[in-house]
């Protein structure tokens, strides 16, 4: 009976987001769920409902805020123009081919998806793939595969709630997560190289995809070590697009009779870049400061991205930005925000009650086994929620607890798990038509395809986590 209550918030929300139930409503139907299993088989303390409390309200407002944040930086940027500015400007000093391309896919939509999230960074990775003479299907694929450093999308909450539920280091898990997605980094760019080449130059351009996957794996991990997980994707992302604006991988400077006359950086793509680069050392500076000064913890969100995203929209907006612009985009925070914040809820419930410990004691009864099923329960969390916060929320409890009951170490199991968690995202309905609508209108026609595509991509790189997963779980047990 405990098992059954302790699986059915879970497998509810499952069955209910494949039937087309909206996001919303099925996380309300787990919390409720988990509620009830609370009240007839898992009973919480006074004390122990408190210091849940203590411990997590904290790190939901911090979520919250940076959704929000993130959604307002966004949109101040694009109603300004200011996205597609960057965009023609990128593309004017790498011409076409596979160099552009990896640009897109290892630079540009790993740069604002780390800054902004939730998908945001495909708004701007896609306008620039639709100018390297690609086919719409071709541009939405590949705008996709831009998708493959979330767990530090929006300055990484996601990675944020899983080292949380673990009981880890927030860097320490970060780093790790830098190491495992060498598999998702390799494999995206050859996919991308591969559909962006001619038949007779694919071994080389194969080549230059797995060469530029390997640096961002380096750019990242090093970024994570030195300055911490929240900037170290948009950092190591700002490096790739460094060295491929400097002609120093795979590119050639367009000739200017290839790019739009209009293509300049000018006044408002400036501001647009200052912009990113207040939110990028407001949250370098404040967190060494923090550090060094050892402030309380009272006073972390001095230091938090959901701060400092909200100083960088003001900023480019020289104040208070418009209110058709706080209203738009406080409309797409109130879709957002709830879900967020209920499947946090529900992930918490589940924790704190020992739901999500019944759940690992029974799955861990497979032994080794579960080690290679372990990534894929948290890539089907990443597709069914859209989302690495909410896959987290889900299930990084229960991987937690099943890593502890299998005696295997537990900081590259939640690794394995919190990439594998990201990565199933770019392959969710919501993302796959987001995609197609911003590519050129063809697209729409070939959804199947590029669902399927995508799918199959990250079902390669989650098979390669789980071969991983079991390999260091078998030699460090």
């Amino acid at each position: 009976m405990q098992l059954f209550l302790s699986a059915l918030p879970v497998v509810a929300v499952i069955v209910a987001l494949f039937s087309g139930v909206r996001s919303l409503h099925a996380a309300m139907l787990g919390v409720v769920l988990a509620a009830i299993g609370m009240a007839v088989a898992f009973p919480l303390s006074g004390d122990a409902a408190m210091q849940a409390v203590r411990v997590w309200m904290p790190v939901l407002i911090e979520v919250l805020l940076i959704v929000g944040g993130g959604l307002l930086l966004s949109e101040v940027l694009r109603v300004a123009g200011a996205q597609k500015v960057l965009a023609q400007w990128v593309l004017k000093h790498t011409g076409n081919g596979v160099g552009a391309v990896l640009l897109v896919v290892h630079g540009v939509t790993p740069f604002a998806e780390s800054l902004t999230g939730f998908g945001i960074g495909i708004t701007i990775g896609i306008p620039l793939l639709v100018h390297c003479g690609l086919s719409a299907r071709k541009v939405a694929v590949i705008g996709l595969l831009g998708l493959c450093a979330v767990p530090w999308g929006s300055m990484g909450p996601g990675t944020l709630i899983a080292a949380t539920m673990a009981g880890l280091p927030l860097d320490a898990l970060g780093v790790a997560s830098a190491y495992v997605s060498v598999i998702p980094f390799v494999i995206t760019g050859v996919v991308a190289a591969w559909l962006a080449s001619d038949a007779g130059e694919r071994t080389r351009a194969v080549a230059q995809g797995a060469v530029s996957g390997l640096v961002l794996t380096v750019a990242v991990a090093a970024a994570n070590m030195t300055v911490g997980t929240a900037p170290a994707g948009a950092l190591g992302a700002l490096v790739m697009i460094l060295l491929f604006l400097s002609r120093g991988m795979f590119g050639k400077r367009a000739a200017d009779s290839e790019v739009t006359p209009s293509a300049k950086l000018g006044p408002l793509g400036a501001r647009a870049l200052c912009a990113y680069a207040v939110l990028l050392l407001g949250v370098l500076v404040a967190g060494f400061a923090s550090k060094a000064l050892q402030l309380p913890a009272s006073l972390h969100m001095l230091a938090s991205p959901g701060l400092w995203l909200f100083i960088a929209a003001a900023y480019f907006a020289r104040g208070l930005p418009p209110a058709e612009v706080l209203q738009r985009s406080l409309r797409s925070w109130l879709q957002v925000a709830p879900v967020t914040g209920l499947f946090i809820l529900l992930g918490v419930l589940m924790a704190v009650s020992g739901m999500a410990a019944e759940m690992a004691r029974a799955l861990a009864a497979g032994g080794v086994a579960y080690l290679f099923a372990a990534p894929f329960v948290g890539a089907l969390g990443g597709f069914v929620t859209g989302s690495n916060t909410g896959a987290n929320a889900m299930f990084a409890a229960t991987q937690a607890e099943i890593s502890r009951a299998l005696a295997v170490p537990m900081l590259p199991f939640m690794a394995v798990h919190n990439v594998s968690a990201a990565l199933l995202l770019m392959a969710s309905p919501g993302k796959i038509e987001m995609a197609c609508h911003l590519a050129p209108p063809e697209a729409l026609k070939s959804r199947r395809w590029v669902q399927m595509t995508v799918l199959w991509t990250d079902l390669a790189a989650v098979t390669l986590m789980a071969i991983l997963n079991v390999v260091l779980g078998v030699m460090f047990r």
